[in-house]
């Protein structure tokens, strides 16, 4: 069970870890510069709301500043929380950018069903993508999701918080029935999927309930000072006792007579 816990707590690790990159407004290889509003509001360095119950109005200024034109298929808006994608809308919409011009094109998005994958502040992205799904152009904010806490992402923080209540019951038995390994690092080892799995439950919890969004830069430090925490603790408990000798297990020793003793 203990395999099991700590498999699941890795997995949520390892999203966050090797995913997690830092965002920028403009990828290296994007030939467009964008501005870019969500009912009328410029999302670049706001919290824009999203409500799935209507319609979303895109607007898009892709401006060249290269000398020769660029051709735009599709545009996407996508949402990334510990480097999972939890929400991602294409529209297909093929328009060309001049060279040294700009172009603008609204777009209306049904979000009907966004309620039930995510919900809380996301790190989000529009992007326009050409004829082979690469990146033209992107430009990124914070999403305020008005979805549901049984969506997609709320069942995954839901998940990952069972996991760790779990994991650390385990330890915590462990350390209760002296079972901890004699050694301090293995103990240490023994609670770092609890500690994983609280830094991860902060990160989502926060997002979830729209106190911090769940960007790199936050929940790195969280995920790995909470891990770091908990390897402390285990680093300190003390050393399991050795079992009790009950009394069906102690052996009674009976004097061995002497050699005199035989000889009288």
């Amino acid at each position: 069970m203990g395999r099991v816990i700590a498999a699941g707590v890795a997995l949520g690790l390892c999203a966050v870890l090797l995913g997690a990159a830092p965002a920028s407004a403009q990828p290296e290889s994007a030939s467009l510069r964008l501005q870019v509003s969500i009912d009328q509001r410029p999302i670049e360095d706001a919290t824009v709301p999203i409500d799935p119950a209507n319609q979303v109005e895109l607007q898009v200024v892709a401006t060249n500043p290269g000398t020769a034109p660029v051709k735009v298929r599709s545009v996407r808006l996508s949402g990334v929380a510990l480097a999972l994608t939890f929400f991602a809308y294409d529209t297909t919409a093929p328009f060309e950018v001049p060279a040294r011009g700009s172009v603008s094109r609204t777009f209306v998005l049904d979000l009907g069903d966004l309620a039930g994958q995510a919900t809380g502040l996301l790190p989000s992205s529009v992007e326009l993508l050409d004829a082979g799904r690469a990146t033209l152009g992107e430009s990124t904010t914070v999403a305020d999701i008005r979805g549901s806490f049984w969506s997609v992402y709320g069942v995954f923080g839901l998940a990952m918080l069972v996991l760790t209540i779990l994991a650390w019951v385990t330890a915590l038995l462990a350390l209760a029935r002296h079972r901890l390994a004699p050694n301090r690092w293995r103990r240490g080892g023994r609670f770092l999927p609890a500690g994983f799995g609280t830094g991860l439950v902060a990160v989502i919890s926060l997002s979830v309930l729209r106190l911090v969004p769940p960007e790199p830069a936050i929940e790195i430090p969280v995920v790995l000072g909470a891990a770091a925490i908990a390897f402390l603790l285990g680093y300190l408990t003390p050393h399991p006792a050795p079992p009790a000798v009950t009394g069906s297990d102690a052996t009674v020793q009976l004097p061995v007579p002497s050699t005199q003793e035989f000889t009288r």
